[in-house]
């Protein structure tokens, strides 16, 4: 196996760090992304169950005690919910940009991989085939151990480039998908939690349309 790594070339030694990286974006990313991790059960519970001012406090420390996105959300908007005058949109927007990001994060450097890996494959196969040429060049082309070399130089770096793209390609684009899924559920169940405190605080239909996505960047 080494042998065959060896015989692709000084450009399998950056592939191989981007293999590296892509399998431990692809970890971190199946493990943050569960949806017990971002969409905890509990929290949409206590929002469905906010009927009065007194159901706040039960709520927050329902929050508190989970870590994930939709918590901070949550939190963040009860919290204000409490303080006279306070804008509960607006602190959910805030919290929401930060948590989108979180939700977000590595997804640069699993995109990088997708479209650098190819690129790179592609390098190595032109110094392979550099190094065919230098061959014929120099000693002529009925040297065949030294030719076949560079040829296999030149199909090991593609091929081991194009699969490490491929495969971080396909991964980025579920993980993305999932995302977007996850934002539009707590994109639901804030507008959920806007018209409970609306309620609450005697808002009219016409004011709580005007209220935007706590979400959206």
């Amino acid at each position: 196996m080494w042998a065959l790594f060896a015989s692709g070339g000084f450009m399998m030694y950056p592939l191989a760090l981007f293999s590296v990286l892509f399998v431990a974006v692809f970890i971190e990313k199946v493990v943050t992304l569960r949806n017990r991790k971002v969409l905890t059960s509990e929290v949409i519970h206590s929002i469905e169950n906010l009927r009065e001012p007194s159901d706040i406090p039960m709520a927050i420390r329902t929050c508190q005690r989970h870590d994930s996105p939709l918590a901070h959300i949550v939190q963040s908007g009860l919290e204000e919910a409490e303080t006279p005058g306070g804008d509960v949109r607006q602190a959910m927007e805030d919290t929401g940009r930060r948590e989108v990001k979180r939700l977000e994060r590595y997804m640069v450097a699993l995109e990088t991989v997708a479209a650098a890996s190819p690129l790179m494959g592609l390098l190595g196969t032109v110094f392979g085939m550099i190094r065919v040429f230098s061959i014929i060049s120099i000693e002529g082309a009925g040297v065949a151990t030294r030719l076949s070399g560079g040829i296999s130089e030149a199909l090991l770096t593609t091929a081991f480039g194009l699969v490490i793209g491929i495969l971080a390609l396909v991964s980025y684009n579920f993980f993305d998908s999932r995302v977007e899924n996850y934002v539009i559920k707590i994109e639901a169940n804030v507008h959920l939690l806007l018209k409970r405190i609306a309620q609450m605080r005697g808002t009219t239909t016409a004011e709580l349309s005007k209220v935007s996505d706590a979400t959206q960047n």
